[in-house]
Formats: structure tokens, C-alpha cells, sequence
């Protein structure tokens, strides 16, 4: 999803505010959170998940159209944890949908398939050799 899709659904769900407005509300909330990154504080959202900063030391690196030896410098990047109400809905919505994709076994019975959980066909790299 992108953001112009993202204030299109937003909009729909609260019908009595405009587009515009949601659309300066969505803006004004990255930004928000955009300077508050970059002044190097946290944000926690409750549920939803925390945003906070991580820190990359300088590496070596190569160029990998020349091979060319790099060092990048030191550098904070972005990070997002996710909260465990989200993790659970995401975990909970992925496993009915797995569920749905792999239920091809042609029968009304709602039980999964028992294939989709059967792990005797694992093997271990030890089995490589």
C-alpha cells in the first residue's frame, strides 16, 4: 500500500472527513514522526509498534560495478519493532491464509490439511553429506 492509498482507505472509513484533511493529517503525522527520528528520540505506538534509531559503525564495502574497496561511514538507519498485538494479527491473518492457500484437497472439510503441518519430509544439512 502507498500513501495515496492509504488516505483513500482512511477516508472511507471516516466518511464525514474530507480528503484534504485526512490527506494534511497523514502529512503532517509523518513529519511529525520524520523530526522526531532525526532528532534522535523514540516513538512508541502502543500495539502498534516503536520506531528508534539504529547505529551502523563505518565497514569496508566494494563497488560492485568497479570491485572498487569502500568505506562507508558510520550512519543511524531507521528501525521499526513491531508491537505484539500487531505481530499477533499479522501472525493470526498470514496462518488462515496459508490455511486457504494450501487446502486443495477438493473436500467441504474445513480442518486444515494435515500435509500443510506434516514436517517428515524435513531434512537436516547433516542429511547432505
Amino acid at each position: 500500500m502507498v500513501k495515496s492509498e492509504l488516505i483513500q482507505r482512511m477516508t472511507e472509513r471516516q466518511d464525514n472527513l474530507p480528503l484534504k484533511d485526512v490527506e494534511l493529517s497523514v502529512n503532517h503525522l509523518l513529519e511529525v514522526m520524520s523530526e522526531t527520528l532525526s532528532n534522535g528520540d523514540r516513538i512508541e505506538i502502543r500495539g502498534f509498534g516503536s520506531f528508534n534509531l539504529h547505529y551502523r559503525p563505518p565497514r569496508r564495502a566494494h563497488n560492485p560495478k568497479t570491485g572498487e574497496r569502500v568505506f562507508t561511514e558510520a550512519k543511524h538507519t531507521p528501525h521499526f519493532k513491531p508491537g505484539k498485538e500487531l505481530r499477533d494479527r499479522v501472525n493470526e491473518s498470514r496462518a488462515t491464509t496459508a490455511i486457504k492457500d494450501h487446502d486443495d484437497d477438493d473436500t467441504d472439510n474445513d480442518e486444515p490439511s494435515s500435509h500443510i503441518f506434516d514436517n517428515t519430509n524435513l531434512t537436516s544439512p547433516e542429511d547432505h553429506h
